[in-house]
C-alpha cells in the first residue's frame, strides 16, 4: 500500500492540474506554532465582532478534531486575478467603486469545492478504503496555516501566504483524508526580509506589529464583516474601497509574478471592476439581488452595500452625479444608510 500510495501522489497532483488548480502540497494534520498565534490574536480582541473566530473550541487549529480519523490534509491554490486588469487606476479614481479583485466574478465557493470534490473522488476510485472530505473557506480551518505546512508558501508580514511564484492572489482549499499520503516539507523560509511596504501603505494602519492584523481597522472587515456603523474616523481614510481591499497585495513586490486567471468564471461580471460610485448607490435592491447573484458581495447584504457606497461618495469628488446621488438616499428607510449618507453630505459641504 505503501508503494501505491507514493505512486498516488503523482497522479493527485496532474489530476489537479487538469482541474484548474496551480498548486498541491500535502502535509500532516498538524497547525504548529499557528495555533498559538491564533490564541494570541484572539485574546488581543483583534478579531473585532468575528466571533466565529472564537467558536468550535480547538477544531479551527486541530484538523482531528474537525473531522476524525484525518492523517493528511492535502491543500490546494487557484489563482484568481482577472486579466487584464487595472486595480491601481481604480483606486486612483475617487468617483469610480474599488471592490477586491477576488470577488469580481462568481462566488469561489462552489466552483472550487465542486473541484476538490471531483479530485477526492478520483483518489477515491484508484484507492479505495479511505475517507474524504472538501473544505473552501466553508468550516473552522486555519486554510494558510494548513497551506505553509504543505509547501504553498510562507505567511508575509500582511497576514497573507505568499508564494514567490505566484504572489498571493489565489484562494486556497482542502481535502481531509484518512489515506496516509506522502508529505511535503513545510515551507519555512520567509521572503519578505526588510520590506514593510503593505504595514506602511494600509490606509487605515491595521497592521499593529509584522503578521498582526488588527481586524477592527482593516477595510476588508469594515465592508464585510461588520454589520454596524462604519466607525467616523476610519471613514475618510477607506477612499473609494467599497467591498473589501488589496493595499497590502497591491504593494507586494512578488505580486509581480501573479498571473492572470485561466478561469472564466473569475472574470469581472456587470461591469464591476469599472463602475462609478453613483451608479451603483442607485441600484435598487432587486437590482443589487440580480446583479450580485452567485456573487461574494451578497454577504454584505443591501443595506451594507448602500452603507459602503456612501462612505465612497463621501470620499468623492464633489461632483453632480455624486451629489445628486447621495441627495437621492437622504431618506432611505434604514437608519444606518441614512447616517452615513448625512456623513457624506457633511463632507461635502450639505
Amino acid at each position: 500500500m505503501t508503494d501505491t500510495l507514493i505512486h498516488l501522489t503523482a497522479d493527485i497532483r496532474r489530476w489537479a492540474t487538469e482541474l484548474g488548480f496551480n498548486e498541491l502540497g500535502i502535509t500532516l494534520p498538524d497547525t504548529g506554532t499557528h495555533a498559538d498565534r491564533l490564541q494570541q490574536w484572539l485574546d488581543a480582541g483583534l478579531h473585532g465582532e468575528m466571533s466565529y473566530m472564537e467558536d468550535h473550541g480547538d477544531k479551527r487549529y486541530t484538523p482531528t478534531s474537525l473531522v476524525p480519523g484525518t492523517m493528511r490534509v492535502i491543500s490546494v491554490r487557484m489563482d484568481y486575478l482577472p486579466g487584464p486588469d487595472s486595480p491601481k487606476e481604480a483606486l486612483a479614481n475617487r468617483e469610480k467603486a474599488y471592490i477586491s479583485r477576488y470577488t469580481l466574478g462568481r462566488d469561489y465557493h462552489k466552483l472550487i469545492r465542486k473541484r476538490l470534490a471531483t479530485l477526492a473522488k478520483r483518489i477515491d476510485e484508484a484507492v479505495s478504503g479511505f475517507d474524504y472530505r472538501a473544505f473552501v473557506d466553508s468550516a473552522p480551518v486555519m486554510e494558510r496555516a494548513l497551506a505553509q505546512r504543505a509547501g504553498l508558501g510562507w505567511i508575509g508580514k500582511n497576514t497573507m501566504l505568499l508564494n514567490r511564484k505566484a504572489g498571493s492572489f489565489f484562494f486556497l482549499g482542502e481535502i481531509f483524508t484518512s489515506a496516509p499520503l506522502p508529505v511535503d516539507q513545510p515551507y519555512e523560509a520567509e521572503h519578505c526580509g526588510r520590506c514593510s511596504a503593505c504595514l506602511t501603505l494600509c490606509p487605515t494602519n491595521a497592521f499593529p506589529s509584522p503578521h498582526v492584523l488588527d481586524a477592527r481597522r482593516c477595510i476588508s472587515y469594515l465592508t464585510i464583516e461588520l454589520k454596524g456603523s462604519i466607525p467616523e474616523d476610519l471613514r475618510a481614510l477607506m477612499g473609494n474601497r467599497v467591498f473589501g481591499c488589496d493595499d497590502c497585495q497591491l504593494v507586494c513586490p512578488w505580486n509581480r509574478f501573479s498571473k492572470p486567471t485561466q478561469e472564466d468564471d473569475f472574470q469581472p461580471r456587470h461591469q464591476l471592476d469599472n463602475s462609478e460610485l453613483a451608479t451603483l448607490f442607485l441600484w435598487t435592491e432587486d437590482e443589487f439581488l440580480k446583479r450580485t447573484e452567485g456573487s461574494a458581495i451578497r454577504r454584505t447584504g443591501y443595506q451594507g452595500w448602500l452603507r459602503n457606497l456612501a462612505v465612497g461618495l463621501g470620499n468623492a469628488p464633489s461632483t453632480i452625479p455624486v451629489i445628486e446621488a447621495l441627495k437621492a438616499r437622504a431618506d432611505h428607510p434604514s437608519e444606518l444608510v441614512r447616517e452615513h449618507v448625512q456623513w457624506a453630505l457633511k463632507r461635502h459641504g450639505l
